[in-house]
């Protein structure tokens, strides 16, 4: 029975030791069949250096099958010289430190690789190294990208360096004031430029706000400017003034980019380009006052010549008048020569303010195309026989508003100068279209409209080229002199730009001239009936009183004895402050103050006015040959009479005001 016992045990051990060398056999096969599917060198090694293991891969390293490595040392596979640069690493694996290196190692066919080596050490069941697993793969491809990415790496790193230090170069020497600001608008650098232009230094600047430095007419606008900012929104070319450290002010241009929470900045100080342009401006209003003078001295050529012809026949006239028993057939005829220069004399003043610009202008509602046909009606007188007028005007009606006085004017000196240029004989054409739009004329920008738009177009001579620039300046004329006085196209000039226009010449030399007037359209208005105020003798007073206030003594004196002729009752005040100490608070049974616009310390406008407000009830009449408060503004709400003034229309105008007074009561 104990040998039965003892067979079966052996049995059973040696099966078991069959399994277990069996499992081994599986073990270490799949082991190989992985281990030879890597490209890179697996191995075992004990503590005799002696190879225990080895994978397919020391075929393509050393030439050796698995097989042949097996049993075989280190040296005897790695030679003597590989062993030696391998020592030191084997030393510390054995010692039980996991080791990595790199080493460079020959190829079968002479070729270098680079080899990542790396030794793992194995323990026993004791806990002692009994050898270690060597595990080396090529790493050649990989050290070599390593190489060439840290050579790029420098390159670029070096590159980086280059710029930095040319940007900073630039932001160094750069004449224009770069920056870089928050978005609340506190600066946070600054380039050298900014202590150059404004003398703050980098270190004044960083951390302030620009607002503490922008000038306070200008801190509202860039205000609104930041704000743009703030929205993203892009800034060229905006212009404030910024503190110097002296305490004056530069102009400055900026340019600004927002990105995130910054903004960048190119700033540029156009102080200089503003004084220059300020130098210009000077020189060129220099220049016109120069060619006013000279048109003052083409005046007293001209016009004066005129104004001496006119006072002449005045001054004959009156010689006349003064004689005792001439007959009233010659007396009424030298009084209609003394009141027709006196109008001849006061058109010639009125057409010299018109061109100025500075002529009070009554504006009133007009349908150009009846005003049209009224003055081609009364060109007949004026052009002559020989010209043949045609109108052309729209079914529908076209509206203006402009002064009916002037409009008439213009046209008749359009025409004048269009049948001079006629010589006396040939086509002038009143052509009338509505709606149109203004165009650039003489580089003065156009407008969309509506305008109407009145062309006199003439068969004439035509415009020389040289002179179409100049045929809008007063006293310019190319007639023989005693023709004209250079006028006419000066008062079409002014009146088109007063009333919100402007006026273009189209000539072609030997075949015509077109004159084309815009002005603007307006709504119609209704027309308001007027009694004739000029129709019938002229109404005297019933001895109402009236303050004449005026600072010339002669004509002081000659309206007081006017008024009293025509039967009121005056006193006369040599000033304003005269006259307001002389109405106290309550008018003193005043009825009408008559008073000039023009005199020392307070003017006629400013006494009406403080009437105005101090006694209501008291009307205001005034009367100016010029104002240029009044061509500013001809709608104070005074009555105005325009020297030179006659008797009669002085006396309508006092006749309505104290009529008119009287109702209200």
């Amino acid at each position: 029975l104990g040998f039965i016992r003892e067979v079966a045990a052996r049995t059973r051990t040696a099966t078991a030791r069959r399994m277990a060398e069996s499992d081994l056999r599986t073990s270490e096969t799949q082991l190989r069949l992985v281990t030879d599917a890597l490209p890179f060198l697996v191995s075992f090694v004990d503590r005799t250096l002696t190879y225990q293991f080895a994978n397919a891969a020391y075929r393509d390293w050393f030439g050796r099958t698995p097989e042949e490595v097996v049993g075989r040392t280190i040296p005897e596979i790695a030679g003597a010289d590989g062993y030696a640069v391998r020592r030191a690493q084997i030393e510390r694996a054995l010692a039980g430190e996991s080791v990595q290196m790199d080493l460079d190692w020959p190829r079968q066919n002479g070729g270098r690789r680079i080899a990542d080596i790396r030794y793992l050490p194995r323990y026993d069941a004791s806990g002692a190294v009994d050898g270690f697993y060597m595990f080396v793969q090529d790493v050649t491809a990989l050290r070599d990208a390593s190489t060439v990415l840290a050579q790029r790496a420098d390159t670029l790193t070096q590159e980086v360096a280059k710029r930095t230090a040319e940007r900073d170069e630039v932001w160094r020497l750069a004449t224009d004031l770069l920056s870089v600001l928050h978005i609340d608008g506190r600066m946070v650098a600054c380039n050298p430029a900014w202590t150059t232009a404004l003398g703050w230094s980098e270190a004044e600047l960083v951390g302030r706000s620009v607002f503490d430095l922008i000038h306070p007419d200008d801190q509202e606008h860039s205000t609104v400017g930041l704000a743009g900012l703030a929205r993203g929104e892009t800034v060229t070319g905006f212009e404030n003034r910024y503190q110097h450290k002296d305490g004056s002010y530069r102009w400055l241009s900026w340019n600004a980019v927002p990105t995130g929470d910054r903004i960048f900045s190119t700033t540029r100080d156009v102080t200089a380009a503003k004084e220059q342009a300020l130098a210009l401006e000077a020189t060129a209003e220099a220049l016109r006052q120069s060619q006013k003078m000279e048109a003052v001295g083409q005046l007293t050529g001209g016009v004066a010549h005129d104004f001496n012809n006119l006072l002449t026949i005045i001054r004959s006239s009156v010689d006349f008048l003064r004689r005792p028993n001439l007959p009233e057939e010659r007396r009424k005829r030298y009084m209609d020569a003394v009141s027709d220069t006196v109008e001849r004399a006061a058109k010639l003043t009125g057409q010299l303010l018109a061109f100025a610009r500075r002529q009070a202008l009554t504006p009133e509602v007009l349908n150009v195309g009846d005003r049209l046909r009224a003055v081609a009606d009364m060109l007949d007188t004026v052009t002559g026989a020989r010209v043949r007028v045609v109108t052309q005007l729209p079914d529908h009606a076209c509206f203006i508003k402009a002064d009916l006085s002037q409009f008439e004017t213009a046209l008749v000196n359009m025409a004048v100068n269009a049948r001079d240029a006629m010589d006396g004989e040939g086509t002038l054409t009143l052509r009338l279209g509505c709606g149109a739009a203004m165009p650039v004329i003489r580089n003065h920008a156009g407008a969309d409209g509506p305008f109407a738009k009145i062309e006199l177009s003439d068969t004439g001579s035509g415009i020389a080229e040289a002179d179409m620039g100049r045929i809008f300046e007063p006293f310019f004329t190319t007639k023989e002199v005693g023709k004209g006085t250079g006028l006419g196209l000066s008062q079409v000039f002014g009146f088109a730009k007063q009333s919100g226009g402007d006026v273009e010449v189209q000539s072609v030399v030997g075949a015509g001239t077109t004159f084309t007037l815009y002005l603007p359209e307006v709504a119609e208005e209704a027309e308001h009936e007027t009694p004739d105020e000029a129709s019938g003798p002229a109404p005297g007073g019933n001895g109402q009183k009236v303050l004449v206030v005026e600072d010339n003594i002669e004509v002081g004196t000659f309206a007081t004895q006017i008024l009293e002729d025509l039967g009121y009752r005056t006193e006369w005040a040599a000033n304003a402050e005269s006259a307001l100490i002389r109405l106290g608070t309550d008018g003193d049974g005043f009825e009408v103050v008559f008073s000039d616009v023009v005199m020392p310390g307070m003017g006629g406008i400013a006494l009406a006015e403080e009437l105005r407000r101090r006694l209501p009830r008291l009307p205001v009449v005034l009367a100016s040959g010029y104002s240029h408060v009044l061509a500013e503004n001809g709608e104070h709400g005074f009555e105005l009479l325009h020297k030179p003034y006659s008797a009669d229309q002085l006396s309508r105008v006092l006749r309505r005001i104290t009529t008119g007074k009287r109702r209200h009561r």
